[in-house]
């Protein structure tokens, strides 16, 4: 496989896109290019791509991560293309190890990294992401030290988009990420019909350092409100009917979790932003699962909603 282009989405990235841009320059393999995709910034982000001869699109006005990352991997000419959020720094070899993964597996569509937090590098941040029938996407090993026990390849059930690495042709041919949901699980959702479509996810652990949601707090809502919304959406569009008892158990476990944590307003605003795309997703849902090659129950096997065979971390709020 040739180098993989390497896709940025950015809004308001200023911050982090120094320390970003450094570490894609310090790859043993380059990038084939770097793509710059700006939602309409304000701060100096832009100029700061530019000025490293870096090429940008620009979107004009905040359309979200999954319209940003599309464009990307559209507008890119190679045939692997690597997401890279602004606040993420690479190790050296990551580029490189992550082609190598993807190109020696042809069933799989996409590699996940090992993620660690960029403030406490000995604190796991993502290791390949977890669907449960319950609605719950968990994040392999958050929280966790990094202890060893996800430094050897695997596969996963996806790619936390953060820092992965898709095969283009894949990723276009089940349409790319789903635009509504702006920003949170649309990772999720890509990997759930990836896997439908027949592909798998491998786990490379490559490290990636993340700050945790160092991108995010300028969002409209809280990220925990863009979940909950974008968990809904992701259950109508694809989950079978026998599976909402589980889905139901969860929701209301989060809402007595967020009644508690005094956070109930923002996350019923969650709930509610999802009402008017839900019809639109439940008619979706048949001919998404005519079209599949594996069946939803392979796609999401089942496992417990709690104790450590969940998939779940120590902060877990249930």
């Amino acid at each position: 496989m040739s180098a993989p282009a390497v896709v940025i989405p950015n809004w308001n990235g200023a911050r982090w896109l120094p320390g970003c841009l450094d570490s894609l320059a310090a790859q043993t393999l380059q990038p084939a290019e770097v793509i710059v995709v700006d939602n309409g910034s304000t701060d100096d982000s832009v100029a700061i791509a530019r000025l490293r001869g870096i090429r940008v699109l620009e979107l004009r006005h905040n359309t979200g991560f999954a319209v940003a990352a599309n464009r990307g991997i559209e507008a890119a000419s190679a045939s692997a293309v690597a997401l890279v959020n602004t606040d993420v720094e690479l190790e050296p070899d990551w580029l490189a190890r992550m082609a190598a993964a993807l190109d020696a597996d042809a069933s799989a569509a996409s590699v996940a990294c090992k993620m660690l937090d960029l403030r406490d590098r000995s604190e796991l941040y993502d290791t390949g992401d977890i669907l449960r029938r319950d609605g719950v996407c968990e994040q392999r090993g958050r929280f966790r030290r990094d202890d060893g026990r996800y430094d050897e390849p695997d596969e996963v059930f996806a790619a936390c988009a953060g820092a992965a690495l898709y095969r283009r042709e894949a990723v276009l041919s089940v349409g790319g990420f789903d635009e509504r949901f702006f920003a949170y699980l649309e990772d999720v959702d890509l990997g759930l019909r990836l896997r439908l479509a027949g592909f798998g996810c491998r786990y490379e652990p490559a490290v990636a350092f993340h700050a945790s949601e160092g991108s995010s707090g300028a969002l409209s809502r809280p990220p925990l409100a863009w979940v909950e919304r974008n968990t809904l959406l992701l259950v109508a569009k694809a989950f079978p009917a026998r599976w909402l008892p589980f889905v139901a158990y969860r929701q209301l476990g989060w809402a007595w979790h967020a009644l508690r944590e005094r956070r109930l307003r923002s996350h019923l605003e969650g709930a509610l932003a999802a009402l008017p795309l839900l019809p639109a997703m439940v008619r979706e849902r048949r001919a998404l699962r005519a079209s599949a090659v594996v069946p939803v129950s392979v796609a999401v096997p089942a496992r417990p909603f709690r104790g450590p065979r969940a998939g779940g971390h120590p902060r877990s709020a249930v």
